[in-house]
């Protein structure tokens, strides 16, 4: 995790992917606000970050978790190009970064888990997720303090598109403070249909 710290506080801040006013921060606001989710992963999954920017969360994961399949899918070709040196960098065999938009991605996987952190509002961000995800698959979005909030004004439109379960979890309890606030949402098979382009040829998915 130190040389992954190391790579955002250099070519990170010079490439534009994190404000120098973060590097003092960056233990406790980045890397342990992701890191302390970790551990709710299930063994072997795939996950999915979308809008990947820097690598958080899933660099972060990938580094502790070398059991899971990790897919950095950024849009951006500055922010790939650093996706990409890092993973070599760091010797994550098990990471690839698909150079897309989220909406792009659909039909090339079936994520066990999806992730985003500070990428979109919740009602559009589940638009462009829960088509990436298996059934009883898990979006696991990153929020601030509104997240109560946002949930709550989003809840009537997850109902109308089929339910999916959406709760709201906090990790790292007298660890961080203030702790990662996550907003859960399990996809069933009328969420798998939200509103998305049709799908592409698969590259990559869930181990058989």
């Amino acid at each position: 995790m130190t040389a992954y710290a190391h790579l955002l506080a250099d070519a990170g801040v010079l490439r534009g992917l994190l404000g120098p006013r973060e590097v003092p921060r960056l233990w406790d606001r980045h890397l342990l606000n992701c890191a302390v989710v970790a551990p709710a992963l299930e063994p072997g999954a795939v996950v999915v970050d979308v809008g990947s920017g820097a690598g958080l969360p899933g660099l972060v994961w990938a580094v502790l978790r070398p059991d899971l399949d990790v897919v950095l899918v950024e849009p951006r070709q500055r922010r790939a190009d650093f996706l990409t040196e890092a993973v070599a960098t760091l010797g994550l065999a098990q990471v690839q970064v698909d150079r897309t938009r989220a909406e792009d991605a659909v039909g090339r996987y079936q994520a066990d888990v999806v992730t985003a952190r500070a990428v979109a509002p919740l009602a559009r961000l589940l638009g462009w997720t829960m088509p990436l995800l298996r059934p009883g698959g898990r979006l696991l979005a990153f929020k601030g303090r509104s997240a109560a909030a946002e949930l709550s004004a989003t809840r009537e439109e997850v109902s109308a598109r089929g339910g999916p379960a959406a709760r709201l979890t906090t990790y790292g309890e007298g660890v961080l403070d203030p702790p990662a606030t996550v907003i859960e949402v399990t996809a069933n098979e009328q969420s798998a249909g939200w509103d998305s382009p049709a799908p592409r040829e698969r590259r990559g998915g869930r181990r058989s």
